[in-house]
């Protein structure tokens, strides 16, 4: 089972970890429409993933490819290239992992083991992720 302790710290921390990502994608020259966008609803939009990351990770239900796939039409809607979303999601990957490495809570091995097991969880969810926005965005296209 995915660590409780760590999915807590990411919930507990969806605040933090949407300002970190917002200011890695208003810097990023790989996400130029990110760069225009109004900060509080891309703030809300971030939020509202690490926020629910943790129910995503431990069910397995459509409500993921459903939310990914409506994602990827509403950013083709709104003029976003898909390069510049599957960019996107990969800085929330990495937003997320480097909160977690930073946050001093693998101490032991049973620790380092559940971080494993929560890093396939959350590489499995993204790599799910870009295959809904692409699909999404292609469908809307």
């Amino acid at each position: 089972m995915v660590s409780r302790k760590l999915i807590k710290v990411i919930q507990d921390h969806s605040s933090d970890l949407a300002r970190k990502w917002l200011q890695n994608v208003q810097k990023s020259s790989t996400t130029p429409t990110y760069q225009t966008f109004d900060e509080k609803a891309l703030l809300e939009r971030v939020q509202n993933v690490y926020a629910n990351l943790g129910k995503w990770l431990e069910e397995e239900t459509s409500q993921v490819e459903h939310y990914y796939t409506d994602l990827g039409a509403e950013r083709l809607e709104e003029g976003f290239k898909l390069s510049e979303v599957l960019s996107a999601l990969s800085i929330t990957k990495r937003v997320l992992w480097e909160h977690v490495l930073t946050q001093g809570l693998l101490d032991s091995a049973l620790d380092l083991h559940q971080a494993m097991e929560l890093n396939n969880r959350v590489v499995l969810f993204f790599d799910k992720a870009a295959y809904y926005v692409a699909v999404g965005y292609e469908k809307a296209g």
